[in-house]
């Protein structure tokens, strides 16, 4: 007999309004209606309260409100006050598809799962921008798939803009850590270590907004970056290869530009793989997005994500394995 399902969507925000306006409207049209939907905002203006109000008719919904609300304890504060043996932790920019709950249940049963996440993808209405981001963390030659793809690299680490687990799980582990940053994969990681089953759920995605322009993409990334080194700090064991990958990418490239002073034929054989592989990402997004022009967007979005997260890595791993400073930069 299959379990009877009752999901608590949490959505921490902070601000946004018209996003998580777009967010409420997508979660009327869920072909799945055994839901409750907890908005826990710490926005200083509580200007969502007014947008939340207009779906009190239309979905079974709670209001969290406290100025300047972590996100941490935004999602905890969600948590505690769920009344469903689910919970399901989804960013305030995202739309959720019409199935997505149907797809969740379909995976949970067929894969036997107590924690699991689905991936992000770039919905048709995104600007280039938004589209050129959304490849750029979801693409296998930036982040290896680790975000959510059907060949990931190593054991899946749902995180927090499209993760779920039974309320026992969630209870057992104490939630959501004091990470101001990565404290989402710091969650997946606890999960794993205590034995609860963990998986994708590939066709569970949402439409996930992210930044909307490339500065505010650097410092996101920037801040993932430096999270990593914290995470690895906690958990030595969770330091993969590819998260290395950013920072590697970076002392190559500013050291890139001395070989030419010391070898020009190795220069040339080294600016030839480089753009290789940019090309490649151009390629691979054109044909994925249907557009030149976010193919050439996001190789600078894969080049502000590679710096971005690199830099922050390198500097936070600096001041936290260097100095010894086990707070590390400020995120």
């Amino acid at each position: 007999m299959q379990e009877s399902r009752y999901f608590s969507i949490i959505l921490p925000t902070f601000g946004r309004p018209d996003e998580v306006r777009e967010c409420l409207e997508s979660l009327c049209l869920q072909t799945c209606n055994d839901f409750e939907v907890l908005i826990a905002d710490g926005s200083p203006n509580d200007d969502v309260r007014p947008e939340v109000e207009k779906f009190k008719d239309k979905l079974s919904i709670q209001f969290i409100y406290e100025k300047f609300l972590p996100v941490s304890d935004a999602r905890n504060r969600g948590a505690q006050a769920a009344k469903g043996n689910w919970i399901i932790f989804l960013d305030s920019d995202c739309i959720i598809p019409p199935d997505y709950l149907k797809q969740i249940n379909k995976g949970i049963d067929e894969q036997n799962l107590q924690v699991f996440g689905g991936p992000d993808a770039a919905h048709e209405s995104f600007s280039d921008v938004q589209k050129a981001i959304s490849y750029s963390m979801t693409s296998l030659f930036t982040t290896g798939g680790i975000r959510g793809k059907k060949n990931h690299v190593g054991v899946f680490h749902p995180r927090g803009f499209n993760m779920g687990m039974e309320r026992g799980a969630f209870f057992a582990v104490n939630g959501y850590s004091e990470f101001k940053c990565g404290e989402d994969i710091e969650l997946s990681i606890r999960l794993i270590k205590a034995g609860f089953r963990t998986g994708l759920i590939p066709e569970a995605f949402v439409y996930h907004k992210r930044r909307t322009d490339f500065k505010k993409f650097y410092k996101q990334v920037y801040r993932f970056g430096a999270a990593r080194v914290n995470i690895y700090a906690r958990h030595n064991e969770e330091l993969k290869l590819t998260h290395l990958f950013p920072s590697a990418f970076v002392i190559f490239m500013l050291s890139f530009w001395v070989v030419a002073f010391l070898s020009m034929p190795l220069f040339i054989v080294l600016f030839g793989l480089v753009t290789l592989y940019l090309s490649a990402i151009a390629v691979d997004s054109s044909i994925q997005n249907d557009s030149l022009y976010v193919g050439v967007l996001s190789v600078r979005a894969a080049l502000v994500q590679l710096f971005g997260y690199g830099i922050g890595f390198l500097r936070n791993a600096f001041e936290v394995l260097v100095k010894g400073n086990k707070n590390g930069i400020s995120l």
